[in-house]
């Protein structure tokens, strides 16, 4: 088998891609339950699966997506309890590349993982890309260290799983999510109606992705929305028709600050903004945010900040 590229010359032929989350991790796109348009994997998947222990889902573009939400964490953001689907998915997402294949995503530890984690990917010859929070106010508090990587699939996926066995999180069968049609405590259908958006329910937590508009490359490769690069809209209700939400925009520079002065005047917090990637193309900036109030309200602000981005329109379908 051919083996991951760990030198220089290799490296710098490498495709540098990173992820989000949704789920948040996801969390650009929200991945612990089947996508609309998914399909199973096909069998050259099944040694994925047994290498990295997780099975995953086929995403629309042919990506392979494996979410690893870190269910064993109890995390309180400014007081509320999250869910891992709402704002702690680990991913991870392959891509064919010929005979090779590629993988970007994001994984989820607490500080003391960090480092024993980034060790052994950078040992295994995967590239970080970013580390950073995602919210304020978290207990315990984690950070978010989004990696790539380039070669062999099933050979990227056990050096994955190689590198996780750093931290505590949780790989085979995942635990039942609780999910359901609707969403407890909030209207689904209002909040739907307000951001001119239709999610899905995923573990109680109603999740809403965006794509851009336009064709974002890196390497003269395309990324995907399944691969991380698409807004993410999440809502935990919390009570009374309230909700928390978290996710992030995926925006150009010239965005950034319209979109962040425009949830800041709708009584949203933007709660870090940063790169995901080290050669996307446009370069992409990813503003996280957070908020607990009414998620009628929330939805609103979410849609007039979606409006200053060049988001695919709701009629699009997602590539």
């Amino acid at each position: 088998m051919r083996s991951l590229c760990v030198g220089r010359k290799a490296i710098g032929s490498v495709s540098i891609l990173a992820g989000v989350i949704f789920a948040l991790v996801g969390l650009a796109l929200p991945a612990t339950a089947q996508q609309p348009g998914a399909q199973q994997a096909p069998q050259d998947w099944k040694m994925v699966d047994e290498a990295l222990g997780k099975a995953g889902q086929l995403m629309p573009g042919d990506v392979y997506r494996v979410a690893m939400p870190r269910t064993d964490l109890k995390v309180k953001v400014q007081g509320v309890d999250v869910k891992p689907g709402f704002a702690l998915g680990s991913y991870a997402a392959f891509k064919k590349m010929g005979k090779d294949a590629m993988v970007m995503g994001d994984l989820v530890l607490l500080d003391e993982e960090v480092s024993e984690v980034m060790m052994r990917l950078l040992q295994k010859g995967f590239l970080v890309t970013a580390l950073h929070n995602h919210l304020n106010e978290m207990s315990p508090h984690v950070m978010y260290m989004h990696y790539s990587g380039h070669g062999n699939a099933q050979q990227l996926a056990a050096g994955l799983r190689e590198a996780l066995a750093g931290s505590a999180t949780p790989l085979g069968s995942a635990p039942p999510s609780g999910g359901g049609a609707a969403v407890p405590e909030i209207d689904q259908k209002q909040v739907e109606a307000a951001l001119g958006r239709q999610g899905r329910v995923n573990g109680g937590i109603l999740q809403v992705g965006v794509a851009r508009a336009e064709k974002i490359t890196e390497n003269s490769m395309e990324l995907l929305p399944a691969m991380g690069v698409s807004t993410a809209l999440n809502f935990q209700p919390t009570g009374d028709g309230k909700a928390a939400i978290t996710g992030d925009f995926v925006l150009i520079g010239s965005e950034v600050n319209s979109v962040a002065r425009t949830l800041r005047e709708h009584g949203i917090q933007v709660t870090a903004v940063h790169n995901h990637a080290l050669a996307d193309n446009p370069r992409l900036f990813y503003m996280h945010f957070w908020a607990n109030d009414d998620a009628v309200k929330l939805a609103k602000g979410l849609k007039a900040a979606l409006d200053l981005t060049n988001s695919k329109k709701a009629d699009q379908p997602a590539k």
